[in-house]
């Protein structure tokens, strides 16, 4: 896909996932698309790397879901 023309795509989601996501698209000193964009490239390395779609937890954070 050429880098200088990306796909737009319509995404729904719910008002409380938005919220978390632009609070921490705000830490990240990103636009809620920017962090989006940011996790999904990084989720897509990790699945080319090793198969997974989320990262393996290390063992102090068994007790943490992958939604924080």
């Amino acid at each position: 896909m050429n880098e200088d023309k990306k796909k737009q795509i319509p995404l729904r989601l719910s008002p409380k996932l938005y919220e978390d996501l632009a609070a921490w698209a705000e830490s990240d000193f990103r636009s809620v698309n920017g962090q989006i964009e940011f996790l999904l490239t990084e989720c897509v390395k990790e699945h080319k790397k090793s198969g997974r779609y989320v990262p393996k937890f290390k063992e102090n954070d068994e007790n943490e879901s992958p939604e924080g």
